[in-house]
């Protein structure tokens, strides 16, 4: 198994860099440029902005700005495999032609926007982001195997055929009409204003969440703390879950269904086996097989649909960043959040071989 993890982490860095290459291309084909900040400032002068694009390469050939951004080229396009600097050999003093900026250095640059470090900006954001997937996801997996499992016990019942008439309503809804919605209705409507409409906590009593002062702040107050983030939580949750938990829990439901008409289900019964066995024992698991795959790759779907579900209740994590970079045409923090959702899916494909294994016992990587 370690050789096969090990294997298939090799196997992903061609990827990564093609993907990095591909999403680079296509960023810098939109249309728009950072530059466009100034076009309604008249007391920006042409020579100012001249100045703010070459300070920021933004004139170079896109193979060489790509090339500086991974790391591989130095100020002047020279190759920078190894940190600049001098270094010395049998006395004597060599002169290495780069920097120690560069993807390859664990360097993703400085946003354009506002001159601060890609990896401070993103560090700031990630927390908040992955205090929602995860609180989504654990709901959103939970109660789709639970309605999906029912759903297939009791087919053609009545919660079987209410989830039917939930899934296709669910499927079809958008995120952020979705989001809206709910807003309207549980935030801003009258009589149900039980939750806030936007913003992770309430700014006037408790402070920045992940930040120092908020620890403190949590410490003295862990209940209202708590309470503070759930009621802020309730909403951008109920939109992920509303959302995918439509399409997860019936295709558990068809897996499973698909599982209790195997000869095995009809041989454990004849044998005495409890339902509940049957079920939990014999069906389940091999209903497990062919939704191991889909289950591991909904981790970055969830960070896909966060994006929408943050910009629409002012969420302040990695999606609203992201939608916050385009608009300003931020290249290096637009490609940090690229880079980190390119490795997410990498990593959700290689846990979906892994569970595979884990769920099967037939199952061996050599």
């Amino acid at each position: 198994m370690i050789k096969y993890i090990v294997r298939r982490a090799l196997q992903a860095i061609p990827v990564l860099i093609g993907i990095t290459i591909l999403c680079f291309v296509l960023m810098h084909l939109q249309p728009g440029n950072p530059t466009d900040r100034f076009a309604q400032n008249p007391k920006i002068t042409q020579a100012q902005i001249a100045a703010f694009e070459h300070r920021w390469g933004l004139l170079d050939p896109l193979p060489e700005q790509y090339c500086k951004w991974l790391g591989v080229c130095g100020d002047k396009g020279v190759l920078n495999f190894l940190p600049g600097g001098t270094l010395n050999i049998a006395g004597l003093s060599i002169s290495l032609p780069g920097g120690d900026n560069g993807l390859l250095h664990g360097d993703l640059g400085y946003s354009i926007n506002n001159g601060l470090p890609v990896t401070d900006v993103i560090a700031s954001r990630l927390p908040a982001t992955v205090l929602l997937c995860a609180t989504a996801y654990l709901i959103w997996i939970t109660l789709a195997f639970m309605a999906g499992v029912y759903a297939a016990v009791r087919r053609y019942g009545l919660f079987d055929s209410v989830l039917t008439i939930f899934n296709y309503v669910g499927y079809s809804l958008p995120t952020f009409w979705l989001g809206l919605i709910l807003i309207t209705f549980l935030s801003e409507g009258d009589p149900f204003k039980w939750f806030p409409a936007s913003g992770m906590w309430d700014a006037r009593t408790v402070p920045a969440f992940a930040t120092s002062q908020y620890w403190a702040f949590f410490g003295s107050n862990p209940l209202y703390a708590i309470t503070d983030l759930a009621r802020h939580l309730a909403l951008p949750v109920l939109t992920l879950v509303a959302v995918s938990i439509a399409g997860d829990s019936r295709f558990i439901r068809s897996s499973m269904l698909d599982s209790l008409n195997q000869d095995y289900i009809k041989t454990a019964r004849a044998k005495g086996v409890s339902e509940t066995g049957v079920v939990f024992r014999h069906a389940l698991r091999n209903a497990l097989l062919p939704v191991v795959t889909n289950i591991a790759l909904e981790i970055p779907f969830i960070f896909g649909g966060a994006v929408a579900t943050e910009t629409v209740f002012s969420w302040p994590g990695m999606g609203r960043q992201f939608v916050e970079s385009v608009g300003y045409t931020d290249y290096p923090v637009l490609m940090g959040i690229l880079l980190i959702s390119s490795v997410i899916v990498v990593l959700a494909n290689l846990l979906a071989d892994i569970m595979y294994a884990v769920v099967d016992p037939r199952v061996k990587y050599d």
